[in-house]
This record gives C-alpha cells, structure tokens and sequence, in this order.
C-alpha cells in the first residue's frame, strides 16, 4: 500500500490474513491528510492530489524484497556516463547502504541515516544493460536520481526524483557533498536551450 504525494508512505502486508482493513485504513488516512510539502518545502509536491494505491508485492524467488538500486545521474563526460549508485538493503529490517561508482568501485561514502555494509554487495547481474537503460531514460533531463530493482536478474523501474532527500541528506565525509555539488554545477552550466527538432528526436523511446 502507497501513496503518491510523500515520502515512506508504504505498508508492506506480506500475509493479508496479519492484518486488518481497519487497521490498513487508519494509516492511509493519516497518510492521506498530510501536505507533504510542508515537510521540507519540496514545491513540486503541492500541487499533487494525494491518492491512494496498492501494488503486487515484488519479491525475488528467494521471497525477499529486493534491494533499492538508487542511481543518482550527472550526464556524461569523455569517459562515459557519471553515475554514483547507491544500494539500500533490507529497507523494511535493518537498513544499511553502500555507494558505488560506474564501474562498480566501493566509495568510501555513506549518505543519510544508512550504515555502510561490512561486506560490500555485489555488482548487480547485467550490470552494462542496467547503466545502457538508466542513461537512456533520463537523457535530457540534467541530474536526477532513478531508482530500480533488479531481482533474479530482471530490472524493474522505481521512480525517478529531482530532490533526494529533500536535498538535505548529509553526506559523511562531507567532501562529496562538494565533489558532487561541483558536478551539479557542470551540468546546469552545459544545459542549452531545446530546439523543437531535437525535442521531437530526443523523445522517441
């Protein structure tokens, strides 16, 4: 169970004989009378018409929920896609989260509330074709953060969001929060304006 105007509006209801509609309306009540734009003044949020939804609940064959895949999108540079990606594991247990470069390398970083894992995760199977889909839905779209699952080896599109963590996360150590802020700052000083040929080009999927 979800919503589709806020952060960590979620129910996970493995076994619905655990629970009850009364108790799964209480909470989507009060999930459904916030304006989550008042939580961190993220404006996009407010013109939303919060609605509630409900999906299948996606497991690995193991029944496990899978990692998210939190790829966090800077463009290109001579050598290729800028990708920073962030793994969160167990979401719903004990969270705990790893940092990756593009070519798979561990980052010494950690951002949020998310502990760092003692054994590194491994890169996730099909690896190139996951970078070639993550670079081909946000072409054009400057920095964004798209989110994916990869169970079993399928790949399985998340969402994608401008402001992460309502900009505010912090990084540990803090130089990357420059590291990164200087990448945000090459790519809305490279942007041009769209003429309406290249529009046209550019949105064929």
């Amino acid at each position: 169970m979800k919503t589709n105007h806020g952060c960590a509006f979620v129910k996970i209801v493995e076994d619905k004989r655990q629970t009850s509609f009364k108790e799964l309306n209480r909470l989507a009540q009060a999930w459904l009378a916030q304006d989550f734009y008042h939580s961190s003044r993220e404006r996009h949020y407010r013109p939303i018409k919060p609605r509630l939804y409900f999906e299948q609940l996606l497991v690995d064959r193991a029944g496990n929920i899978p990692a998210d895949l939190k790829m966090n999108m800077f463009g290109h540079d001579r050598n290729g896609p800028i990708i920073y990606a962030g793994i969160v594991a167990d979401r719903f247990g004990t969270p705990h989260g790893d940092v990756f470069d593009v070519n798979w390398n561990h980052l010494d970083l950690a951002v949020g509330h998310y502990p760092r894992s003692k054994i590194p995760p491994l890169k996730p199977p099909h690896w190139d074709e996951i970078v070639r889909l993550a670079t081909r839905l946000v072409d054009g779209l400057g920095y964004v953060r798209l989110d994916l699952y990869v169970p079993d080896g399928k790949i399985y599109f998340g969402e994608l969001t401008f402001t992460p963590g309502a900009g505010v996360f912090p990084f540990h150590p803090d130089r990357y929060d420059y590291e990164w802020g200087q990448l945000f700052r090459n790519m809305t000083e490279q942007e041009r304006p769209i003429d309406n040929e290249t529009f046209k080009q550019g949105s064929r999927v």
